[in-house]
């Protein structure tokens, strides 16, 4: 559950709310980026295993928004996310 003046809520409601999201390992969306960050917390997503990154969390049929398990956790309610399924 969020905070009401919670510091990770920016402008994302006018591009997120109600999004499709999909749980994934995490892999970019295009071969000139090695990471993405949460939409919210900006915890950086990254492949492979390597310190303060996290290897998976929810994005966008595009892969183009990320957010991680805490802040869609947080934050689910209040976006009225829908889980897509990872074959779709």
């Amino acid at each position: 559950m969020h905070e009401p003046n919670d510091w990770r809520l920016t402008n994302q409601l006018s591009y997120l709310k109600h999004a499709s999201l999909t749980l994934r390992v995490y892999s970019p969306a295009s071969p000139e980026n090695d990471h993405d960050h949460c939409e919210f917390c900006f915890a950086k997503f990254m492949v492979g295993e390597l310190p303060d990154t996290l290897p998976e969390g929810y994005c966008t049929a595009d892969r183009y928004h990320w957010v991680c398990k805490t802040c869609f956790a947080d934050f689910s309610e209040l976006f009225i996310w829908r889980l897509a399924d990872a074959a779709a």
